[in-house]
Parts: structure tokens; C-alpha cells; sequence
């Protein structure tokens, strides 16, 4: 039970590091200015269900994606983790994640025409469902954590998952009032937290990946 509990607990962190939902409220925010609240409201559960199915699906295809292309666990774990690693060290500086942030940048410099024309670009698949929710760093560790295959794993990977994409839409409800609160001191905080949970995590992995290549490669 105990160990449970810690790959939960371990699991959440980093899906919440990974998706930092402070950041993106006011990434949210800044892209969805010229809705209505009913319309954001519509746009934040579109987007999250994308994120949360997309992430659902690498978690249960982990293993057949790895049996297909012939990839192992420690491969994953490496590359995941030089991924989540940098991920994170750009956050630490203050920098959004080129793997997160979309262009351009500056989320109030988006053109508001743009924006409320749902035909013409739906901000709620990208980039708010990809890259910024569910982006490569994302379902890195989603797979990270659900490769192994056992059933019990893949569940507190979505449930972890779907936790956090119900925290977020909270955030993405309550955004302006959130994000006049906090303000960007409080989000340049915030962010420089993630990143280090996140250099953490990606170390971890990559230690973890050294280890189990070790162990397929030279005591077999």
C-alpha cells in the first residue's frame, strides 16, 4: 500500500511540474481574452478532454508502441529523461519550454480575431491540448510510468493524470481572478519551482534508465 501511495504521489508531481497549471492559466487566459465565459468554459473542457484522452492512449499503447518499434524501457527512460531534464532546466531559468510554448510567446500579443473565430483556429485542440497540456515532455512521463504494462500502474497514471486535468480546469475557470492575484511574480515563482521538481524527475529517470540498461545489457 505503501509504495502505492509513493508512485501516486511521485506520478502527480510530475504530470504537475510537467504541465505547471499556474503557467498555463495565464497562457489560457491570454488566448481566450475576447470569449465570453460560457466559451471558455467550452474551450477548457475541450481542451483538457484532448490533453486527458491523448495521454490515456500513450498510457494503455506504452507497451505496443514499444513492442512495435522495438524500443525498451531503459531507452525510454533515457531519452524521457534528458526530455523531462530540459524541460525543466529551461523553466528553472525563468524560460518557457520551447516543448510547451507555442508562437507566439506572449500569449497577449495573440490576435483576438483570431482567437474567438472557433472555425478558423480552434485554440482548444492546438496549441491549448497540444503542445501546451499534452506536449512530448508530458506523455514522456506518462509512458515513463505506465511502460511497464501492469494494469495497476496504467490506472494511477490516468487517474494522477486526470486529477491534475480537473485541478487545471479549475484554474482555467477562476484564470483572470487567479492570475490578477497571483501576478507574474507569483507565475515566475511558480515556474522556477516546477523546474526544479522537473530536473529532478528527469535525473531520476535518467539514473533509473542507466541502471536497468546495465542490468539488460550485462547480466543477461
Amino acid at each position: 500500500m505503501h509504495e502505492i501511495t509513493t508512485m501516486a504521489v511521485t506520478v502527480f508531481m510530475g504530470f504537475f511540474a510537467m504541465m505547471n497549471p499556474i503557467a498555463n492559466t495565464a497562457v489560457f487566459v491570454g488566448m481566450t481574452g475576447n470569449q465570453t465565459t460560457l466559451q471558455r468554459r467550452k474551450t477548457a473542457i475541450k481542451a483538457l478532454a484532448t490533453a486527458f484522452f491523448i495521454i490515456a492512449a500513450f498510457s494503455f499503447l506504452g507497451k505496443g508502441i514499444f513492442e512495435l518499434f522495438g524500443i525498451t524501457l531503459p531507452a525510454l527512460r533515457l531519452s524521457g529523461g534528458i526530455l523531462v531534464f530540459l524541460v525543466g532546466y529551461h523553466m528553472l531559468q525563468g524560460n518557457p519550454s520551447k516543448l510547451h510554448a507555442d508562437s507566439p510567446s506572449e500569449p497577449d500579443a495573440t490576435n483576438k480575431d483570431n482567437v474567438s473565430d472557433s472555425e478558423e483556429k480552434d485554440i482548444a485542440i492546438s496549441p491549448l491540448a497540444l503542445p501546451i497540456l499534452a506536449g512530448p515532455g508530458t506523455i514522456a512521463t506518462a509512458m515513463n510510468y505506465s511502460a511497464s504494462g501492469e494494469i495497476l500502474h496504467i490506472i494511477i497514471t490516468i487517474c494522477a493524470f486526470a486529477l491534475l486535468c480537473l485541478i487545471t480546469f479549475v484554474c482555467f475557470l477562476y484564470g483572470p481572478k487567479l492570475i490578477e492575484k497571483i501576478g507574474e511574480s507569483g507565475i515566475s515563482i511558480t515556474t522556477r519551482l516546477m523546474g526544479l521538481i522537473l530536473t529532478v524527475i528527469g535525473m531520476q529517470m535518467l539514473i533509473q534508465g542507466v541502471h536497468d540498461a546495465y542490468i539488460l545489457l550485462f547480466q543477461h
